[in-house]
């Protein structure tokens, strides 16, 4: 299934203007909130799609009958840009584990580059709901070594891969690879550059979330 929170008018469309706006998105502490928003709201929809059971809760007055979450949920983060959107799934789904990958582009001089994979660390993923988010999915190179490289942890039962900006080739090409996985979005771009950058896009989110990193 895919997931374009575009496709209907809500809040979603406030937050992503202002992450895309120039001039707004100057304010770095802004610009991580509108990311941890849009995670927070996104949660809270993925959270429809999990299975639950009654349980009764004590009150002071009496017993509640309650609808709880029964599945296993693991939140993957991949660094440095997803942090402010992955605090948004962990404020909502907050009894999630934790996943963290370390992955980034490593650029040559001919313009191509490579999807450098230097950190993961995961608990045990048989049986659970694993959330995957990274702010952009422009080719869909980064999102496919980080899935692949989660294999040795484990089975999921299920997989939500989420993004604020897609570009259509990014979408395709993970929609490819991983045909059960459900896919969640921001916003959907057509355009993607000669060196794969989404456009309009919002520019380096990585950057906007923490101050330019020294090129080498």
């Amino acid at each position: 299934m895919t997931y374009n929170f575009a496709d209907q008018n809500s809040i979603v469309n406030q937050f992503i203007a202002e992450l895309r706006d120039i001039n707004i998105q100057k304010d770095r502490m802004r610009f991580r909130r509108n990311m941890e928003r849009i995670g927070e709201i996104m949660a809270y929809e993925i959270s429809k799609k999990l299975p639950y059971e009654q349980k009764d809760v004590e009150t002071p007055m009496g017993i509640a009958n309650c609808m709880l979450p029964t599945s296993k949920v693991v939140v993957a983060c991949i660094l440095r840009a997803a942090l402010p959107f992955y605090q948004g799934f962990i404020n909502t789904l907050d009894q999630a584990g934790s996943c963290f990958i370390s992955a980034y582009r490593m650029h040559h001089k001919d313009g191509t580059f490579e999807i450098n994979l230097q950190y993961v660390t995961c608990p045990d993923l048989n049986g659970a709901t694993l959330i995957i988010v990274d702010p952009m999915l422009a080719t869909g190179a980064s999102m496919d070594v980080a899935i692949r490289s989660l294999e040795e942890y484990g089975t999921p039962e299920s997989l939500h891969i989420c993004t604020a900006i897609a570009s259509d080739y990014g979408y395709n090409y993970i929609r490819r690879l991983y045909p059960k996985a459900s896919i969640w979005m921001g916003a959907k771009d057509e355009e993607l550059t000669a060196k794969s950058y989404i456009v309009p896009g919002l520019g380096d989110a990585g950057d906007l979330c923490f101050g330019p990193k020294l090129q080498e």
